[in-house]
């Protein structure tokens, strides 16, 4: 896979022809990758090039900052699931002010001259351009060959971006699975935090969320995997007799996960953390990429009345999560 820069590319780039869909593509869902199926099918009956076009920010982002919907995935997760996909390439098309006024024959041209495209594939109720003015049936009296496809289902139920975050947001973390064909996970860096855990004798790893705000919130059972090195035996280097609880896959920890903004501590500034405690560790894992599985969610978060209620509430909280991963010997979904 090769990554563009859309508002980057040279005059004198030029791409293989190429068949190409369009969208957010948050969550790379059921509904996603069926369009990135039909996309590869075309391709290989056309002999083009797949490429996935995409937008940063996002445009409701643009739009309404930080009211904008919750992000499922940051770009780095949207990059590795539609590489994984397949996809020859991803074009990321930086939505600003200047992108945002381009009519739909200007759109159209990009399509065109930059990208290469001779197929499109869209959703149903795909519109771009200033206003929304474009649409399918514009592209096809400009020349594409457009597939539209139809609504993907699950459970008698369109699959979308939102009903994700509606069912990331209730603690459905099966049926989310289920959505988007994968257990959902987040990934980010260790990063320096404010270190109140450890003065509770819960210390935990910040994880950098990379999006304006997460789609779900509360305490979860977690696994958490290294993308960079084996993280069983890195916390096993700094303290053999501290290994941790394993997780359900090779070099995979067991954690209890909060998603929030810690209403119980005090702060000038509140934002959204993403803070995993290992049980039973003790090593220094700052600057290492983690990726954090939510296995089970125990409950949302609460504003405990002191810092002795709330270090009550993570004893209580672990014990229960704990006891999910005894009483759970298989993966849960």
């Amino acid at each position: 896979m090769k990554l563009l820069r859309l508002n980057a590319l040279s005059p004198e780039f030029q791409l293989p022809k190429t068949a190409v869909t369009i969208g957010n593509f948050d969550g790379v869902h059921l509904g996603h990758q069926a369009m990135i199926s039909q996309l590869k099918s075309i391709s290989s009956q056309k002999n083009l090039k797949t490429l996935v076009m995409i937008f940063e920010p996002q445009p409701l982002e643009f739009f309404k900052g930080y009211d904008a919907p919750p992000r499922i995935s940051s770009l780095r997760e949207k990059v590795e699931h539609l590489t994984e996909l397949g996809v020859d390439y991803i074009a990321i098309a930086k939505f600003n002010n200047k992108f945002r006024s381009l009519s739909a024959e200007d759109f159209a041209n990009i399509l065109k001259y930059k990208l290469n495209a001779q197929s499109l594939v869209l959703g149903d109720d795909f519109h771009f351009g200033k206003d929304r003015q474009g649409n399918s049936e514009f592209l096809k009296q400009y020349g594409f060959d457009v597939t539209n496809l139809d609504t993907i289902e699950f459970d008698g139920e369109r699959v979308s971006s939102t009903r994700v975050r509606q069912v990331l947001q209730a603690g459905n973390l099966s049926l989310a699975a289920k959505l988007l064909g994968r257990p959902y996970s987040m990934i980010g860096r260790v990063q320096y935090g404010d270190q109140i855990g450890r003065t509770l004798n819960f210390p935990t790893i910040n994880v950098r969320l990379n999006r304006h705000k997460p789609c779900l919130s509360g305490i979860y059972g977690v696994e958490v995997v290294c993308e960079t090195t084996a993280l069983t035996q890195k916390v096993i280097q700094q303290n053999p007799d501290k290994k941790g609880i394993a997780g359900y896959h090779p070099e995979a920890l067991f954690g209890a996960g909060h998603v929030g903004t810690r209403p119980a501590i005090k702060q000038e500034h509140p934002e959204w953390r993403l803070e995993v405690h290992f049980p039973e560790v003790s090593a220094n894992l700052y600057g290492l990429l983690m990726r954090v599985t939510f296995l089970d969610y125990l409950h949302g978060e609460l504003n405990y009345p002191s810092l002795e209620a709330l270090q009550k509430g993570i004893d209580d909280d672990v014990e229960k999560l704990l006891e999910f991963r005894e009483n759970t010997p298989k993966f849960p979904f």
